[in-house]
């Protein structure tokens, strides 16, 4: 059996221990925070889809320039849709770069 008067009768290295429990970092309260793995995944789950549409999307508009049957604005359009689409990552980072977010 524990005799609490013998425990109680050292307070200092008792609340020396207290206080480095209650100063040392918790690794428990560090995680990832679940909307940015929530955004990681609908990121990567876009770009999966939107990779072989882009390919598709190249080769009709390649197709239709050939065939003169398109305006050259709108396969610069496409390229620059497919380069921001792709690029959006790097994108967001140069924008939080430039503001120092």
């Amino acid at each position: 059996m524990i005799r609490t008067h013998a425990i109680l009768a050292r307070p200092a290295p008792l609340a020396a221990a207290l206080t480095i429990l209650l100063v040392l970092p918790q690794p428990v309260l560090a995680q990832a925070s679940p909307f940015l793995t929530g955004a990681t995944a609908l990121e990567s789950n876009i770009l999966a889809w939107l990779t072989p549409i882009a390919v598709i999307l190249v080769m009709v508009l390649g197709a239709m320039a050939m065939a003169n049957r398109i305006s050259w604005g709108w396969c610069i359009a496409a390229i620059l849709g497919i380069a921001i689409a792709f690029g959006a990552p790097q994108i967001v980072s140069w924008v939080r770069g430039m503001f120092g977010v």
